[in-house]
């Protein structure tokens, strides 16, 4: 037992897991098992002696009361934890083969094939039979169950004290993997832990009249279950906990139970003695006075069993290291909550959910707030709930900022339930908390924001006494107007609209009542118009095409068969409400850009083929055209004749009969603003127009380029006239912005459209030759705007040239052999001025700089998108052959510069380029980094500079994947580049090797070569390099490279010899966080540092579970488990005492592999204990890696616990924006 003892005591320094500081301390490992003389067989008699359980405290320290007297407790105290063996001689275990197995019982609960009663009821046969075998079977069940191939024999059960066993199995656990059986991942751990928790389940049921009296069965259970709970191993102590946590909660039913049953019997008994005595019956109160005492005599031995369990299992385990086991303890103690309110319902057993809530692992949170639900839902709950919603009603309203989105889910829904059941809700403020989650880019998290916004709506409706729907759904909207308004979050009146939709998709279909609200005179006010028409606008959208807003897209929905005939209804109530009311909405809204605006976007829902399904349809659709027509003539606003352009884009469509129509009334209109155009030509050409004529001329062509992009302008022959004018203001040096661009955009369109047309028909060579020229003019206008002062006009040049080079490139006819003669490539002073451009426009921050001061955000997002725009535009020049690979590199090199605004474009361009030729790609790249080294030389030389090149090597060099095989080519290309570049002849005045310092930078690609391109590079570098340089601090750095990595394999090579011969060492799981690791940590978040979007929450103190700041922050202290805390007699002043003090979570170090081997070593240890001491180290070493990672954790960056909860962006994703410019 030597042996036993200092391997006990080597597990209690390494991690004291049994909290020898609480008030409980289990007697198990102090006393020995007393056996009884051998009385001759005798059958198992019911004691009904008040005796208590073999492990437990004092009764007073569990949460059922049980008052028990002196004498017996001085009993129970006596006996400790030794467990009575029985008077029936002793026999061995499954003596003959007889009755079920501990391997019989695990293999029907791991399969889950046998039914749980079934097992159950063979196993209590075989423990009638004979109780000491049967108590060992299952015993050993438990043991198999920990994934200990140990078995506890019938000597060691006679002669050994609970704690001895689980000494000696724990020597004997020598399993090859950390994995036990409850934490198996896959679908077989799921299967095995429900069929566990039901073989408990129905093992107390099926004892639950007889066996769980018997003071044997139980009692010993419960005695092993709590000596593995406390044990280091994991695999014991969370399958014991488990275990235990099922058995308590068969305890408590089974106690409620009896509660019942001694109630009514009790009812029965005052009833009959309440009688006159001549009435009463004496044999039958003599009969319900026994029931009575028997009823007590039963609770009292519930009571003890489940305040030795409470307090010797739940108390330690609850905060243990492991999250499952903490999941676990909550969920049961949600149980007993709900099913013995009269016991534990109290703030002694309510405070534990509350510190659990501070809990820093998220599905210790998530089952902590489902087990207050649970409570919540029970009305008659809520008085005893009150002080436990006053102390941590603030906790809960910053958990729904949880980062954890299900436990910030849950939160929200737990939160409804406060604000419908308790008589206090929620205040005004604190609801302001959950308001704004409607417009959170998590589905289910805004879905659980509206179901409470939309219970508030009711709620205020139904306060004010509304009398019949349709004033409810006037009210509804009201109220939803105003909420939309304050709540500020303009433009994303999407995602409230999508948030609801679940909830409130009746009342955003009342299609009537919003279209009332809008053509009524006195009706709402003119922010609350904008506000419903964005809204009804949304809901449209909504309906006939349910698609989620940006951002909350959960991969891709097919629609079932419902869903698509739902889809279509609403998509015809929509078209057949709204196509006589249209033009009276655009009628009365027509001066209001804004508004008419979001108006002219209905048709794009409609099922615009009704209009032809009758006769009176084709008068509102003339109406509509004409309205359309008219907003046209009226508005000079982009976003306005933009949405007029799309509309007309659609309704010209060939698929629809009616296209003659529209196609007449756009043509019309295109005839009056050309004449209009015309009239100021020659006033414009002739330099005598005055302002306003120029501002008539200047509406005109930006109505007419609007237009243009719809229908096709080219009959109208305006781009001789475009190009005229151009030329003549550029001349005069007459710079109107209007006219200009409008100028532009028309002469570009003429091009676009005449290419498509050319495309369709095969027009006379003549015809080609006339383009052709047509192009290479307006190109050359284009050339002599990008070196203008006005912006709009030089960056209007710039796209326009980048659309149209790459309309009339060599790829663009590829198919098209007849259209050769119509290409049109840059020349070289293009070239350049598309480079300077870029340089000078896009990857520059003096406009944003001035903008700091004086712009708005919005504005400057416009501008970034400008630019962004532009950029895609000249990397598309690049990708389809328009220009050569060579001009990315005045792209490349501002990879990590302007990493935040461009870095994507970039690195998509980056690939691209790879798919076209990796070699040249890659020697682009070298390019790149050569143009970088070579201005840094003309400048002021510093070692910052050349720093800052070798980031962009670093980030480059990651751009080349890990297929190093596939790369190989263009690496080695690339270096030899590099290597040749660094050791140039110098030119007239330059010193010796001036690039010499280049091969610094090129060091930064040596990691991605393989070993005998290593050394075919380290020949070229001696061959290339003088001998005299062949010491420079440079060169020897990239020597160094190299040989590192052709030193790499064999060095692999011989670790892998070695890792043979050591395979059988135990490794560790996880290793602890280093000051090197610090490091590269630090340098890793400088990537994530320079994201564009930052949280702006304010991260708690308390906990990082939480994304914003309580007002209030919670005392933290040391949950002491005395006798008072968890007794049912708690006064009031008592349970604030307890809720004012937080639980101090037990933070174990792990202690050092040499510490265990200084504490292990003696003189007396033979090699049988060594192994067992490794087996032990091999064991516990899981658990300490659990404790680095929690340990890791409370050191978590900052990124990390940003909220996950943003709302939607004004700027497109990367993936959207890309998908457009590269598609």
């Amino acid at each position: 037992m030597a042996a036993g003892d200092s391997v006990s005591d080597s597990l209690e320094e390494l991690d004291d897991f049994s909290d020898s500081g609480s008030d409980y301390e289990p007697t198990i490992k102090a006393t020995k098992r007393r056996k009884k003389p051998f009385l001759g067989p005798q059958p198992p008699k019911r004691l009904r002696s008040k005796a208590a359980l073999r492990v437990t405290s004092s009764p007073s320290s569990g949460p059922i009361p049980t008052p028990l007297d002196p004498s017996l407790q001085q009993q129970q105290h006596s006996r400790g934890t030794s467990r009575q063996v029985s008077p029936r001689p002793v026999s061995r275990v499954n003596e003959g083969n007889q009755g079920i197995s501990a391997e019989n019982i695990y293999d029907a609960v791991r399969s889950g094939k046998s039914a749980m009663v079934a097992v159950v009821d063979e196993w209590l046969d075989s423990y009638k039979r004979n109780r000491e075998v049967g108590l060992l079977v299952l015993i050993n069940f438990i043991v198999q169950s920990c994934g200990c191939k140990g078995v506890v024999s019938r000597e060691m059960f006679d002669s050994m004290q609970n704690a001895e066993i689980i000494s000696t199995l724990t020597k004997e656990f020598s399993e090859d993997s950390v994995n036990y059986p409850l934490s198996t991942p896959g679908p077989q751990q799921k299967r095995f832990k429900a069929n566990l928790c039901e073989f408990a389940k129905v093992l107390v049921r099926s004892c639950r009249n007889s066996l769980i009296y018997d003071e044997y069965l139980f009692p010993s259970l419960l005695a092993l279950l709590t000596g593995l709970s406390d044990s280091q191993v994991r695999a014991f102590r969370h399958t014991s906990t488990l275990l235990a946590m099922k058995l308590m909660t068969g305890l408590v039913e089974v106690a409620v139970i009896v509660s019942v049953q001694l109630q009514t019997t009790q009812r029965q008994y005052d009833m009959e003695n309440s009688k006159r005595a001549h009435d009463r019956a004496s044999d039958r109160l003599e009969k319900l006075q026994a029931t009575i005492s028997e009823m007590r005599e039963k609770r009292e031995e519930l009571s003890s069993m489940m305040n030795a369990t409470f307090r010797g299992v739940f108390v330690h385990r609850y905060r243990d290291r492991l999250p499952e086991i903490r999941v676990s303890c909550i969920e049961e103690l949600g149980m007993w909550l709900k099913t013995d309110p009269e016991d534990f319902l109290n703030d002694g057993c309510l405070k534990y959910l509350g510190w659990t809530l501070h809990d820093k692992q998220s599905p210790v949170r998530l089952q902590c707030v489902r087990a207050l639900q649970g409570l919540y839902q029970e009305k008659e709950f809520i008085g005893r709930l009150e002080l436990f919603t006053s102390r941590f009603k603030e906790r809960l309203l910053s958990m729904v900022l949880d980062k954890d989105p299900d436990v910030a889910v849950e939160v929200v829904n737990l939160l409804l339930l406060i604000q419908q059941r308790t008589e206090e809700g929620l205040g005004e403020e604190e609801c302001g908390h959950i308001y704004p989650l409607v417009y959170a880019s998590h589905r289910g998290l805004a879905s659980a924001a509206s179901v409470f916004l939309y219970n508030k709506l009711k709620s205020v409706i139904s306060s004010d006494d509304h009398e019949n729907e349709k004033s409810g759904n006037v009210a509804f909207f009201q109220i939803l107007i105003s909420f939309y308004i304050q709540s500020e979050f303009h433009e994303h009146g999407a995602y409230l609209v999508d948030s609801l939709w679940s909830v409130a998709g009746s009342e955003l279909r009342d299609w009537e009542t919003m279209t009332a609200l809008l053509l009524q005179e006195a009706g709402l006010m003119y922010e609350e118009e904008g506000a419903l028409i964005e809204l009804m606008m949304c809901a449209i959208r909504q309906a006939a095409q349910a698609t989620p807003p940006v951002g909350r897209t959960q991969g891709k929905k097919i629609l079932s068969v419902k869903d698509k005939k739902i889809q279509e209804q609403d998509k015809r109530r929509i078209t057949t409400h709204f196509i006589p009311l249209l033009p009276q909405l655009l009628a009365k809204y027509s001066a209001d850009t804004g508004k008419v605006s979001l108006l002219l976007k209905a048709p794009l829902y409609f099922n615009l083929e009704m209009y032809n399904s009758a006769q009176w349809l084709e008068k509102h659709l003339d109406l509509l055209l004409t309205q359309v027509c008219g907003i046209v003539e009226k508005h000079t606003e982009v976003t306005v004749l933009e949405a007029c352009a799309r509309l007309a884009c659609t309704l010209c469509s060939d698929s629809y009969t009616f296209s003659s129509r529209a196609h007449l009334a756009f043509s019309q209109l295109l005839d009056g603003l050309t004449e209009c155009f015309s009239t100021y030509l020659s006033d414009l050409l002739q330099g005598i127009a005055d302002e306003n004529d120029t501002y008539c001329a200047a509406t005109a062509l930006k109505r007419i380029a609007a237009l243009s992009s719809a229908k096709d302008p080219t009959g109208w022959k305006l781009f001789g006239s475009c190009l005229e004018l151009l030329k003549s203001r550029m001349e005069s040096r007459e710079l109107d912005k209007e006219l200009m661009v409008s100028a532009l955009r028309c002469a570009a369109f003429h091009l676009m459209w005449a290419k498509v047309n050319a495309v369709n028909s095969k027009p006379a060579e003549a015809e080609l030759k006339r383009l052709r020229r047509e192009v290479r003019s307006f190109c050359r206008v284009c050339q002599t705007c990008l070196s203008l002062n006005q912006a709009e006009i030089r960056d209007q040049a710039f796209e326009l040239l980048c659309d149209l080079l790459l309309l009339y490139s060599t790829s663009s006819v590829r198919s098209e052999p007849a259209l050769q003669s119509l290409v049109h490539l840059p020349s070289d002073s293009l070239r350049s001025e598309l480079a300077a451009f870029l340089l000078d426009y896009i990857f520059t921050e003096s406009e944003d700089a001035d903008l700091d001061a004086e712009e708005e955000e919005g504005t400057k997002i416009t501008l970034l998108q400008r630019k962004r725009n532009q950029l895609a535009g000249y990397c598309k020049l690049v990708i389809y052959g328009v220009l050569d690979l060579t001009a990315a590199t005045d792209v490349f090199k501002h990879y990590s510069k302007h990493f935040k605004d461009f870095g994507d474009i970039i690195k998509e361009t980056m690939s691209k380029s790879k798919l076209i030729s990796p070699v040249q790609s890659a020697k682009t790249v070298c390019l790149s980094l050569q143009q970088l080294f070579s201005e840094m030389l003309t400048e002021d030389h510093s070692r910052q500079d050349l720093n800052e090149i070798r980031d962009l090597a670093k980030r480059l060099a990651m751009s080349f994947g890990i297929d190093l095989h596939r790369v190989r080519k263009p690496l080695v290309a690339l270096h030899t580049d590099g290597i040749r570049f660094a050791f140039r002849d110098p030119h007239e005045g330059e010193q010796q090797l001036p690039n010499v310092a280049f091969l610094e930078i090129l060091s930064e690609f040596s990691f991605k070569l393989l070993q005998q391109d290593s050394s075919q590079l380290a020949a070229l570098l001696k061959s290339e390099c003088p001998s005299a340089a062949l010491s420079r601090p440079s060169v020897r750095m990239y020597q160094r490279s190299l040989e590192a990595r052709s030193s790499s394999r064999p060095r692999e090579q011989e670790q892998g010899g070695d890792a043979g011969s050591s395979r059988d060492t135990p490794v560790a799981k996880r290793r602890r966080t280093t000051a090197l690791g610090s490091a590269s940590s630090t340098a890793r978040g400088s990537w994530f540092d320079s994201s564009s979007v930052h949280s702006r929450l304010h991260t708690p103190a308390f906990t990082s579970t939480a994304q914003r700041q309580p007002a209030k922050q919670m005392a933290s202290g040391k949950p002491t488990a005395t006798g008072s805390d968890i007794g049912s007699g708690l006064t009031e002043l008592e349970s604030e005492d307890e809720f004012s003090s937080g639980p101090q979570m037990r933070k174990v170090k792990p202690i050092k592999r040499r510490q265990l081997h200084s504490s292990q070593s003696g003189p007396s240890g033979d090699q049988q204990d060594l192994t067992s001491h490794l087996t032990l180290l091999s064991l516990i070493k899981d658990d300490n890696a659990e404790g680095e990672e929690a340990e890791i954790e409370d050191y978590e960056s900052d990124s990390d616990r940003e909220s996950a909860y943003t709302l939607p962006s004004t700027r497109h994703t990367s993936a959207s924006i890309l998908d457009e410019l590269f598609d």
